[in-house]
């Protein structure tokens, strides 16, 4: 019998590189997604659940599997209204880690944010930073969590402001060693990539930056 891998997060840009990827892996006999609305892919190995992920509980019976992978995120200006984000990239993970938990799922998966901090004055980073220790405190088998940089792909929603910091960023990339290369742009293949090859290695560290993603991301 073949791995059951969860995907919260599958129609955004990372999530949707990592679908095409667990459907392709022959270990991997199962693939079930959850989103809020109907997703447009048929596969064999496809099981796709649709309703409120604010919700998640009401998806029990059928949060089942080996290992859950979350690329949920919004963003400042899709989200201006901050009790909301927080629901959203908080609530939904930790709610989807204590799942995991209470179902016997062994291994989560969840993409952060470089910053990430509890203590954080800024707000967008002190929700990822709590968020965080959330997951860890559940004492999930094996928990991973990713802290990117700014991420670079090919959206279907264009964003302005990431698109002026991404060029800038390129520019100043070759300046980015050492302790700074973590801030270097980053690919969403090279994330979903990773999230893929840590639950094939799975490592004993739980926290990955995003330098240490770009060296697992490129051994496929």
């Amino acid at each position: 019998m073949g791995k059951t891998a969860i995907i919260l997060g599958a129609t955004g840009l990372t999530g949707k590189l990592l679908l095409n990827r667990l459907l392709a892996d022959e270990s991997y006999e199962t693939v079930k997604v959850f989103s809020r609305r109907v997703f447009g892919l048929e596969h064999p190995k496809l099981d796709v659940y649709v309703g409120d992920l604010l919700k998640l509980e009401h998806f029990q019976s059928d949060f089942t599997g080996d290992e859950l992978f979350c690329c949920i995120g919004t963003t400042a200006k899709k989200t201006k209204d901050k009790a909301i984000y927080k629901k959203i990239d908080y609530g939904i993970p930790v709610a989807a880690a204590k799942l995991c938990k209470k179902n016997g799922v062994e291994s989560f998966t969840v993409v952060s944010a470089l910053g990430a901090d509890a203590s954080s004055r800024i707000f967008y980073n002190r929700i990822k930073g709590e968020m965080e220790q959330e997951v860890l405190n559940l004492k999930i088998r094996n928990t991973y969590i990713l802290r990117p940089s700014l991420i670079k792909g090919l959206r279907i929603e264009k964003r302005l402001g990431e698109a002026i910091a991404s060029c800038f960023m390129n520019l100043i990339q070759v300046f980015l060693v050492g302790r700074y290369r973590k801030y270097r742009v980053i690919e969403a293949e090279t994330i979903a990539s990773a999230m893929h090859q840590l639950n094939q290695i799975k490592p004993e560290d739980q926290i990955f930056e995003s330098d240490r993603i770009q060296e697992f991301g490129q051994r496929l």
